[in-house]
């Protein structure tokens, strides 16, 4: 897959992948101004042109952006070196919802109705906790 920021400064490449998820969680609203549709990329994941700017938003991750018009590019997952990206740098791809995090702090005002898998954000800690 590749995709770029609004300004094209940054072009994101990514192996193929066809399911996306959907997190609630405070931080990924508050990072993109609603829930955020993000792809599970793994590691073998390429930024070319301008050098995103990152910062640690936790003890085990950092997000990216682009540092001229500010397009989100990754919530990257520090132990694991998994990056998972906005669904909406890829244009040219389709995607399949398939699940949601963190549904114990989704907001009342907004509902989907793709039928998912929900994991409230105690199971998410639960599942992928280190050991």
């Amino acid at each position: 897959m590749k995709g770029t920021c609004l300004c094209g400064s940054i072009e994101v490449s990514a192996p193929s992948h066809e399911q996306v998820s959907v997190c609630h969680c405070s931080l990924c609203r508050r990072w993109s101004g609603g829930p955020m549709f993000a792809v599970h990329c793994g590691g073998p994941v390429e930024f070319s042109g301008a050098e995103p700017v990152a910062y640690r938003s936790s003890d085990w991750a950092e997000r990216g952006f682009c540092a001229t018009c500010g397009t989100h590019l990754f919530y990257h997952l520090l132990p694991s070196n998994e990056y998972i990206l906005p669904a909406g740098l890829f244009q040219e791809q389709t995607f399949q919802l398939t699940s949601e995090i963190f549904i114990d702090e989704k907001p009342d005002y907004y509902e989907l109705n793709n039928q998912t898998e929900k994991m409230t954000g105690q199971q998410v800690f639960e599942q992928f906790a280190p050991d």
